[in-house]
């Protein structure tokens, strides 16, 4: 599974605005690692800087020096519609003139496709494979001439999930759909506002988080100050799994501490499936604090039997054969003084496709573990997501497909748990109807088309001869 795009946007004039944006994205760079960018603006224009890669390998001094400005804004891609190309990498610019808007967004349009089309029919042209650009030239396409009532106008024809982070030449916006799947936080910097995914980039800047985003919500930064345009949702449905995996450890959401939410999603695993072990082992990093509510709650020691290298996937040299062969153990290593002779538990965060957690296994085991408990925070996933989650197909789906002891020995677990839906509410202390569920339920809060590609947009632009400039 992998993580949605993480956006910020910052007005704080005296500021070396690229510089913190640089620093917020930094923090954000558990979201996304395929591209990053900035933008900055002032009266005099808008300077932009994207490429490929994580945000240490694109930005440097003498790139930072030349975004100067009062606004910006800034974003890591994990590509969820469009391919991983520089063409679509974020920020992008939109519009000629006074027209001009630049945008950055984490999420999904379900009706992308469509609008596309409606929107070059009517002339306007592509540059990128990404429901982003949709977003923005459906913007410029609403008859208002009020910014805020185009993007208003915008929201209305929307279908889908998203939170923008929007810039002109003077002016910030933030934009959150109204059924607030994806999170959005406002803070404070120095007399100056800023906008991110996650409270962890507002602490790693010293701004002081104010108050999240609501669903539906427009919030406009100028030289007068803050202004809120929010439009009441009848449904709300934050995606859950920002509480299971996405969001960081140390983030903020909905008033609770990331943190807490993953220890009661361990303890509620062992009241629902406990077992006899020794030892009670997280898969490094995501399930570290679920494993440690699990052992607090069912009295096993807690030990680091795995240590995973952080940086595997995060460099640009291509290991040789024999180096790939070895799977799972390029990205974990277990410790055999640790883990010979005893029965572990082994708490992970989800199970997709079922494609790791059969090597991680067999890691533990060849270490001299004597019995292997799987046990997973998530529900049985049985339903793709639309919605800005690359998670998988529903054909590539474990769980759409096979029973939990089916599941057990496939992955080569003695035996295998999962937290129930009612168990997972129950450790986030929210009602249900607070979220998205869908990839256990098959509950969308949507329509949605159930077989959309990723890069729909993009065979669709190369059709068109013309309109997509692919490099």
């Amino acid at each position: 599974m992998h993580e949605s795009c993480a956006v910020v946007g910052i007005y704080s004039p005296g500021e070396d605005v690229a510089r913190l944006t640089f620093f917020a994205l930094f923090a954000l760079q558990h979201r996304g690692q395929e591209s990053s960018g900035i933008a900055t603006a002032d009266s005099d224009g808008i300077q932009i800087h994207t490429n490929m890669g994580l945000v240490t390998h694109v930005f440097n001094e003498d790139v930072l020096s030349r975004l100067t400005g009062h606004i910006a804004i800034g974003h890591n891609r994990y590509s969820t519609s469009g391919s991983s190309q520089i063409c679509n990498a974020q920020p992008i610019v939109v519009g000629t003139g006074a027209e001009t808007i630049t945008i950055a967004h984490n999420g999904n349009i379900v009706n992308a496709k469509h609008l596309y089309e409606e929107l070059s029919a009517q002339g306007y042209t592509f540059k990128s494979s990404t429901d982003t650009e949709v977003i923005a030239n459906l913007i410029l396409s609403a008859p208002d001439k009020d910014l805020v009532d185009k993007i208003r106008y915008a929201m209305h024809r929307l279908q889908g999930v998203y939170s923008l982070a929007i810039m002109t030449k003077d002016r910030l916006f933030g934009v959150r759909d109204p059924l607030g799947m994806r999170p959005l936080c406002l803070g404070k910097i120095n007399g100056g506002w800023i906008i991110a995914s996650e409270t962890c980039a507002l602490d790693h800047i010293g701004a002081n988080f104010i108050r999240e985003v609501e669903p539906g919500e427009i919030i406009s930064i100028g030289k007068d100050g803050l202004k809120s345009y929010p439009e009441k949702s009848d449904k709300e449905a934050l995606c859950i799994f920002e509480y299971i995996y996405f969001a960081r450890l140390d983030s903020v959401i909905n008033g609770r501490l990331l943190y807490q939410s993953r220890r009661a999603m361990g303890a509620g695993l062992a009241e629902e499936h406990p077992v006899d072990a020794d030892l009670v082992v997280g898969v490094p990093d995501s399930a570290i604090a679920a494993a440690s509510g699990y052992a607090q709650k069912s009295g096993i020691p807690l030990a680091e039997g795995l240590v995973k290298n952080r940086y595997v996937g995060r460099t640009f040299i291509e290991p040789d054969q024999r180096i790939r062969d070895l799977g799972a153990k390029l990205k974990y290593n277990p410790m055999p003084q640790v883990l010979e002779g005893k029965r572990v538990v082994l708490v992970d965060d989800s199970i997709v496709r079922g494609t790791t957690t059969p090597h991680v296994i067999k890691l533990l085991k060849k270490a001299g573990a004597k019995e292997v408990h799987m046990r997973i925070v998530a529900p049985p996933i049985r339903y793709p997501c639309f919605f800005g989650v690359d998670m998988a197909t529903y054909r590539e789906l474990l769980a759409a497909k096979k029973t939990v002891p089916e599941i057990r020995d496939l992955i080569g677990a003695d035996s295998l748990g999962y937290l129930s839906v009612e168990g997972l509410i129950k450790a986030v202390g929210l009602p249900k109807d607070n979220f998205c569920l869908a990839c256990f339920t098959g509950d969308y809060p949507m329509p949605v088309q159930i077989e959309m590609d990723k890069l729909e947009l993009e065979s669709v632009a190369v059709s068109k001869q013309g309109n997509l400039d692919i490099k």
